[in-house]
């Protein structure tokens, strides 16, 4: 393996397969390293502060910093950035069990498409304002509007988005994705929220499932029951936005086939949320789908760090930083507006 490395074999072939191999064992001990860091994180704090895919991100853009990206491992770290991605966002749709989402009630769920719809509209706005290049600001409204970096990670192939703005984008939202685990909860006496309340509010605006799992379980098992509700309904979201920007980019006038109006992965996704809620995915298989799922991502989140040039990161490191924390802010104002004037979770 030592000559797939070589900086002297930029020009050496590998036959059929293999060519991918010397960056997909790059990307995947990268992202090995990852899990096993939030292991330890677990083990030490009890829950993990920063994911393994944020980690895996950071360790590929430090990696690609201190050793720079051989050219024999180019076309594996590319493969695991896009296809590998794309697959792993199929699968989870084998996470969704629609039945149970829409057990939230009429309100509440048209609640939730309307965070979503203007939460993406105002961060975008925010970002251009603050000049953000167009899909850069994409990829932080959607992120701050939906899940988080399994969001960016969706539309970035989408509207081909370069690896550094989805490293920006990744990157600063996982570092507040922290700040409000920790700070949301205080908004409960503040603003005399119900823990009702409190957890349709961090539903709607903590981006990782698990960051909602940290932010409300340990406030009441009631916040935790409704965010993780919530949360879902909004992962749910990410099907029909993709569909949007696939449709957007379509030239006036262009014919293009269902293949490339519809992403492939995302017509994936939606057969595996129907699969998984008519049934036909026991609970145990839908886990384990899961589970591979979020390992691929890792995987996949290790290669976009390997293909991030840092220089031109932190070029753009304090315009995505205001994009990021004002988008969140409007984001938080819209659910705010909505839980408040609808009477959501009044009295409960």
């Amino acid at each position: 393996m030592r000559r797939f490395f070589d900086r002297d074999a930029s020009h050496y072939r590998l036959p059929s397969m293999q060519r991918y191999l010397p960056g997909l064992w790059l990307a995947g001990a990268i992202a090995l390293f990852a899990w096993l860091l939030q292991l330890a994180e677990e083990r030490v704090f009890g829950h993990a502060a920063i994911e393994a895919l944020v980690i895996a991100l950071l360790l590929g853009i430090a990696w690609r910093a201190a050793r720079g990206l051989h050219e024999a491992a180019r076309p594996g770290v590319a493969f695991a950035g896009k296809q590998l991605l794309e697959f792993a966002v199929l699968m989870l749709g084998a996470t969704i069990n629609v039945p149970m989402v829409l057990k939230a009630g009429p309100v509440l769920l048209g609640a939730i498409v309307a965070v979503v719809v203007l939460g993406i509209s105002f961060s975008a706005l925010i970002g251009r304002a603050v000049g953000l290049r167009p899909k850069l600001a994409t990829l932080v409204a959607v992120g701050n509007s939906i899940c988080g970096n399994s969001a960016i990670a969706a539309v970035a192939p989408v509207i081909d988005a370069e690896p550094d703005d989805v490293a920006s984008s990744i990157a600063l939202t996982a570092i507040l994705g922290v700040a409000v685990i920790l700070l949301l909860p205080l908004l409960i006496p503040l603003l005399h929220l119900s823990f009702y309340q409190y957890g349709v509010l961090a539903g709607m605006t903590v981006y990782a499932v698990p960051q909602v799992l940290a932010a409300t379980f340990p406030v009441s098992q009631v916040s935790g029951e409704i965010g993780t509700l919530v949360k879902l309904v909004r992962v749910l979201m990410l099907g029909p936005v993709v569909l949007f920007f696939s449709l957007r980019r379509r030239a006036p006038g262009q014919k293009i086939a269902i293949s490339r109006l519809v992403p492939w992965f995302i017509v994936g996704f939606l057969i595996m949320a129907a699969v998984r809620s008519v049934g036909l995915f026991p609970a145990s298989l839908s886990d384990a789908v899961g589970n591979l799922s979020r390992i691929l991502t890792v995987v996949a989140m290790a290669a976009l760090g390997l293909e991030v040039n840092l220089p031109a990161v932190r070029r753009v490191g304090p315009q995505v930083a205001v994009a990021v924390v004002g988008s969140l802010l409007a984001l938080l104002a819209v659910a705010l507006t909505l839980i408040l004037g609808l009477g959501i979770g009044a009295g409960m």
